[in-house]
């Protein structure tokens, strides 16, 4: 079948993640996704079809041409030799992670902060959440470093990997269409609450078990981090839930539980206040170097799920 991938694959991928990251002058699948998605909605736009209906004949139609033409490419990767295509399900799968980026870019808002400042760290931390930033506080800075941390260990590694050990480089891929989908237009506001509604849905079922899986996984990190894998599996029982997403809240009470931090409040999203709960109510604001400990804890906790789907892989 091709959509089944070598288990030795994965640890090659995240090998490649961890060294090389996502360097700028490196073509990446990514971008491509973004172009497609910017080119179908404004096709779509200009079409009679409701928003909601045009939302859904986007989505459905990058999902299936994604997987599509990742089958093709691994099929016809097969044909010289066993070793074209594990070269070529290494890379593809490779840009589907994004846990050394995701490290370098918490890293560098505490640089930003130490360094520059509150103003400094807002200018960097613009790049790597969808909240305004403008007159975010320091605790604020730092609550948004750390969130976006422990959310996009979730879609930006346990997901993409867990779906490269079901399905494969499709799998991989295909989910990663969708999540770049509501990235890109999977808001809850007026231009785009009916025309991102599928794609915003598809994600939320995409993640909803990596999110949970997600959990022990943290915690096993955690405790050997910090001695608090307990707490970071209490945290995320009870208060995963107070996250306005569906699954984002479970990877963020569980590093709330590690780190013994407060996270969420109430942000601005468009120009728009979000009210959002608290979660690590019983315990303090963040410290700057808490933006540190979250990386670790992020790449820690992606050693210990790399063995996971390496089994899953080979039991499928």
């Amino acid at each position: 079948m091709t959509g089944l991938v070598s288990p030795l694959v994965l640890p090659a991928a995240v090998a490649l993640d961890w060294l090389a990251g996502d360097p700028d002058w490196l073509p990446h699948p990514v971008r491509l996704m973004g172009r497609a998605i910017t080119f179908s909605e404004n096709l779509l736009r200009k079409s009679p079809v409701p928003d909601k209906m045009a939302g859904g004949i986007m989505a459905a139609a990058l999902v299936m041409l994604t997987f599509l033409a990742a089958s093709a490419l691994v099929t016809l990767a097969g044909w010289p030799g066993p070793g074209v295509r594990f070269g070529l399900e290494t890379v593809l799968i490779y840009f589907c992670l994004s846990a050394r980026s995701l490290d370098q870019a918490g890293r560098k808002v505490l640089q930003a902060l130490v360094s520059g400042g509150v103003e400094a760290a807002r200018q960097r931390l613009r790049w790597i959440v969808g909240r305004q930033v403008e007159h975010l506080p320091a605790q604020g800075v730092l609550r948004a470093a750390i969130e976006t941390v422990a959310e996009n260990l979730v879609d930006g590694f346990t997901a993409p990997l867990l779906f490269a050990a079901i399905a494969g480089v499709p799998g991989a891929l295909v989910y990663k269409m969708i999540n770049t989908m509501d990235s890109m237009v999977g808001y809850k506001t007026p231009a785009y609450i009916d025309f991102g509604w599928l794609p915003a849905r598809l994600d939320d079922l995409a993640n909803w078990l990596p999110a949970r899986l997600s959990v022990p996984v943290i915690a096993l990190a955690g405790q050997a981090l910090a001695g608090r894998g307990r707490q970071a599996w209490e945290t995320a029982r009870a208060e995963a839930r107070n996250h306005t997403s569906p699954n984002a809240g479970f990877a963020e009470a569980a590093f709330a539980g590690v780190l013994g931090v407060r996270l969420g409040g109430p942000n601005y999203y468009h120009g728009r206040k979000v009210i959002k709960p608290y979660i690590g109510t019983r315990f303090g604001p963040a410290a700057v170097m808490d933006i540190a400990r979250a990386c670790d804890l992020m790449l820690l906790s992606t050693a210990s799920w790399l063995p996971v789907c390496m089994l899953v892989a080979r039991v499928l």
